[in-house]
């Protein structure tokens, strides 16, 4: 089973820019490992964490969508992060995942960040979302839904768990400790993708995206840097650590209501 390599795109964003964004990371895919089989930018990538979300939305059919499909035809890869999207006169914090044959699958984000106010000014979304890619099963999910581990237990649906957010330095030490808590009690990799630098609301980031495997080990460490880093998560050794191992097996049965 080949292994799947993630490259991860840490850096900041520029305030309410789409296009300033697009180029940016334009730029920032010329570090992207030759091969890479998926790229993943951070929550809100296009505009940073913002409440303004009637102001910023694009549609569907819009320029970033668009962009998105286009890149990762070019490059050949899947490319994915949340981007604030109008859909049927309501906004979401919408995590897009965009394969080189551009057909689209999307997750909106379950759990607004009340904190904030995101709540007030989004629509959270209703379905969990489990893509496919180089015979992996990925469940995508959105940073303050790191924190609720119902919603992201596994069903013995997912290998990989991939959080794309917008976290504080304030709490980076929360967001590495539930990254590691989600991976080891779902016996899955655990992806996070963070960013730096400070953003028009002047909220801090630290960075802080990292890998870690089933038991918790570290694959990738965190960074505090601006930088396109890579990690391969290997299918075969998640199978067998799972078979070793077999706590799943132990696992409550639940139903969301």
């Amino acid at each position: 089973m080949p292994a799947l390599k993630v490259a991860i795109v840490q850096t900041h964003t520029h305030w309410h820019d789409p296009a300033a964004n697009r180029a940016m990371f334009d730029i920032w895919f010329d570090d992207v490992p030759a091969g890479a089989d998926l790229i993943v930018l951070p929550e809100m990538f296009s505009t940073g964490f913002t409440m303004a979300s009637a102001e910023v939305a694009e549609t569907m059919e819009g320029e970033t969508v668009r962009w998105m499909q286009q890149r990762a035809g070019e490059l050949g890869k899947t490319l994915c992060g949340s981007v604030v999207i109008e859909a049927g006169g309501a906004y979401f914090n919408r995590m897009l995942w965009v394969p080189p044959d551009g057909r689209i699958s999307f997750y909106d984000k379950r759990h607004l960040f009340r904190m904030a106010g995101e709540t007030e000014h989004y629509q959270p979304g209703s379905d969990r979302v489990i893509v496919r890619i180089n015979d992996m099963r990925v469940c995508l999910a959105v940073c303050y839904d790191l924190r609720f581990p119902v919603w992201l237990r596994n069903r013995g649906d997912y290998d990989v768990l991939l959080v794309v957010a917008n976290w504080p330095a304030a709490r980076v030490g929360a967001w590495t400790a539930l990254l590691r808590a989600r991976a080891i009690e779902n016996q899955a990799y655990a992806v996070g993708v963070n960013i730096v630098g400070t953003d028009g609301a002047e909220v801090a980031y630290s960075g802080g995206s990292a890998v870690f495997d089933p038991q918790g080990q570290v694959v990738l460490a965190p960074s505090p840097k601006a930088e396109v880093v890579a990690a391969e998560l290997d299918l075969e050794a998640l199978e067998d650590y799972r078979r070793a191992f077999p706590a799943w097996q132990d696992a409550d049965e639940f139903q969301l209501e």
